[in-house]
């Protein structure tokens, strides 16, 4: 997007001059976690052996919550001094509605795409829309109510839910950020001693619940705010980057040791009693340590700029993480497509690897796609 035609609502910093810097390794970063994301949500795709989640405590959810938090405050806060309040608000719970109204028409699209393919018999069980073909009122009125989502929406409804609490951690960090950061995690382990929930409808609780990926979304308004001027010493410790490596490999021991038993042997019954049970739900202490340790590595090692053959990957990458929104929707509808090609076509490596493919390479595209338009785009007087 054009900086004088877009919110800086993605990885976006406002100087003290008034120029907006992008770093394009958050985009990146968001990128590759959608491609990601899409492997992992195609049922039995051996691809997803590359993916995140099989290496280590946390998966991309980690990744997209942090980033969001960091970048809220980058547009938001960033901009505060010169808009004031009352437009910051406005425009912050302006991006909770977009995030709201792209989950309704997501599920809109979804349930006539199951309804499509099975008539309203078939893949229901394993997408979770059944209730929208026996219950269409209620299951709408929940849906409505941010109580209700088919399998792979329902990151979206914590999502809304922390940007429209937005406002008031913009506020309170304004106040006092090291405040601001206790009071989270005060909420956060209330979460993990007392199993504070959001009740989902009909039973259970919201899958990524608010009370605890709040903490991983305020660290990262917070570190936007004050932590990379005051961490900034303690990121750079080569201590700390080699602590962060360890805790990384000791990660990927354990992941490794849920596949191969061999390696489960070997691991002493008071660690695993220790660690064990790895709740993503409630963001679990181990998940949220892997991914910190994995942010740290990433910020180090990674270069601000890419240039040479890995330079049109890392473009492909940046293009769907600016259009994060409208990608993720897309590659849930796309891994829905895969599961049903899988199921009635063939099974077989070569079709998960075409599948994988294809479905990457037309979000790319679409990405680039919403990209150009944006560019193009122009506001002016709306006629209806």
């Amino acid at each position: 997007m054009s900086v004088a035609h877009r919110e800086p609502s993605t990885a976006d910093r406002v100087s003290e001059t008034g120029k907006v810097h992008r770093d394009l390794r958050l985009d990146a970063c968001r990128g590759l976690a959608l491609w990601f994301i899409f492997i992992d949500h195609v049922p039995d795709n051996s691809l997803a052996w590359l993916t995140l989640r099989n290496y280590g405590f946390s998966d991309t959810s980690e990744v997209f919550v942090f980033i969001s938090g960091y970048t809220c405050m980058l547009a938001y806060g960033g901009a505060l001094p010169t808009q004031g309040w009352a437009t910051t608000v406005v425009r912050a719970l302006r991006r909770a509605w977009e995030i709201y109204a792209a989950f309704l028409v997501l599920l809109l699209a979804y349930a006539a795409l199951v309804w499509a393919v099975g008539g309203g018999t078939r893949f229901v069980d394993e997408t979770n829309t059944g209730f929208f073909f026996r219950e269409p009122g209620p299951t709408l009125l929940h849906v409505a109510m941010l109580q209700f989502a088919p399998v792979n929406t329902d990151i979206l409804l914590t999502f809304a839910i922390l940007h429209i609490c937005f406002p008031i951690v913009l506020f309170a960090m304004m106040s006092s950020a090291t405040l601001t950061l206790a009071l989270s995690f005060v909420v956060y382990m209330m979460v993990q001693l007392f199993s504070w929930q959001v009740p989902a409808w009909p039973s259970g609780e919201l899958y990524f619940n608010p009370f605890a990926w709040q903490f991983l979304f305020v660290i990262g308004a917070w570190y936007g705010f004050v932590g990379t001027r005051s961490l900034r010493p303690i990121l750079d410790s080569r201590t700390l980057l080699v602590a962060a490596l360890a805790y990384l490999a000791f990660s990927l021991f354990m992941a490794l040791s849920w596949e191969f038993k061999v390696l489960e042997s070997l691991i002493p019954s008071a660690v695993s009693g220790l660690i064990y049970p790895i709740y993503k739900s409630h963001l679990a202490p181990v998940r949220l340590l892997h991914f910190l340790a994995l942010a740290l590595v990433v910020s180090r090692l990674a270069p601000p700029e890419w240039r040479g053959p890995i330079r049109p990957l890392m473009t492909a990458m940046i293009r769907c993480g600016e259009n994060s929104l409208s990608i993720y929707c897309l590659g849930v509808l796309l891994a829905f497509l895969g599961q049903v090609i899988l199921a009635d076509v063939a099974s077989g490596f070569a079709m998960q690897c075409a599948i994988s493919v294809v479905g990457i390479a037309m979000m790319i595209a679409v990405a680039t796609l919403l990209t150009w338009e944006s560019q193009l785009d122009r506001r002016g007087p709306r006629l209806f």
